[in-house]
């Protein structure tokens, strides 16, 4: 018997807010698939604000309070079953978060989580990784966001480490990260991956998939250190109108695709890893999980209760 499912994500980034609808699909004896049915994504840079101002402006809390209403109307429209709002770091900060929180609510009809560092690095952790992942060899994971990066460290097939830092796109070009804040990092990845000998890297987050698709690189196949180097110092010997005009970039991504690569690389040259593998899974994708074994577990407690 065939059982179609849907469920939603909205993902509250710091330079992004993403709303992703996926089909999960149930079939008898069999693991369940996920599947994207529509992502939208609005490029609305909360961590601008709230990285140097501290609050979200009022112009912002206009425009995520509608992107919001928008969002509630496609769920309505897919036949969403249910979803789950996740702010991240730029949320976690705002001074006025409660106060945007409760006009969300109110305005759009969505209950917002404002989650920790921790728990955004468990439900990225939890994204259907079996693809990428060999149960015999070694992998840092890095997520990096707009004001946040998540590494994981995966060993035999499961999560031995992770952390969140306070280390993102749109900090960085604020210049709002130091030296130390590097060394910390630096320090934090040396230590945990000292063991391994042939680490690799996995990558997630829209400035990866980026560059994965300019590389023209066959899905599977992973980028390798040096490749993702030379990139870096191409991107750099352009002007932001270059890389909007000649590559193509759309202007809230060809800032941040600077400063992002340069985390992925210098987790690489700290791990020693020399190959990055980007499976285009992300904190969206862990909410689904995330929400499906949830529910599931719900069903099953209940058809429990009435067959007692």
């Amino acid at each position: 018997m065939l059982r179609i499912r849907k469920f939603a994500a909205i993902d509250i980034g710091s330079n992004a807010i993403r709303l992703l609808v996926a089909n999960v699909i149930e079939q008898e004896n069999k693991s369940p698939k996920f599947k994207k049915s529509s992502l939208v994504r609005v490029p609305i840079r909360l961590g601008q604000d709230v990285f140097t101002d501290g609050n979200i402006s009022p112009e912002n809390v206009e425009r995520m309070t509608n992107a919001m209403k928008s969002y509630r109307l496609l769920m309505d429209i897919h036949g969403v079953e249910s979803y789950m709002a996740c702010a991240t770091s730029a949320m976690r900060e705002a001074k006025n978060k409660k106060a945007v929180v409760e006009r969300i609510k109110k305005k759009a009809g969505i209950n917002i989580d404002i989650i920790d560092g921790k728990r955004e690095a468990e439900i990225i952790a939890s994204t259907d990784l079996h693809n990428v992942i060999e149960k015999e060899k070694d992998y840092l994971y890095v997520d990096v966001g707009g004001g946040s990066t998540e590494f994981t460290i995966f060993s035999n097939g499961k999560i031995k480490t992770s952390r969140s830092f306070k280390i993102g796109t749109v900090r960085l070009l604020n210049k709002m990260v130091d030296d130390n804040f590097w060394k910390e990092i630096e320090k934090w990845i040396k230590k945990n991956t000292k063991d391994f000998k042939r680490l690799s890297l996995i990558g997630s987050g829209g400035n990866i998939n980026k560059l994965y698709k300019m590389s023209g690189t066959p899905v599977g196949e992973p980028l390798s250190y040096i490749y993702l180097n030379a990139q870096y110092q191409f991107l750099q010997s352009l002007t932001y109108e270059e890389r909007i005009s000649e590559l193509g970039l759309n202007p809230d991504r060809a800032d941040v695709i600077i400063p992002a690569t340069r985390i992925y690389l210098s987790a690489c040259k700290w791990s020693g890893a020399r190959k990055i593998f980007v499976p285009k899974i992300g904190l969206s994708d862990g909410i689904i999980k995330t929400l499906f074994f949830e529910t599931s577990k719900k069903d099953k407690s209940a058809s429990n209760i009435l067959s007692f």
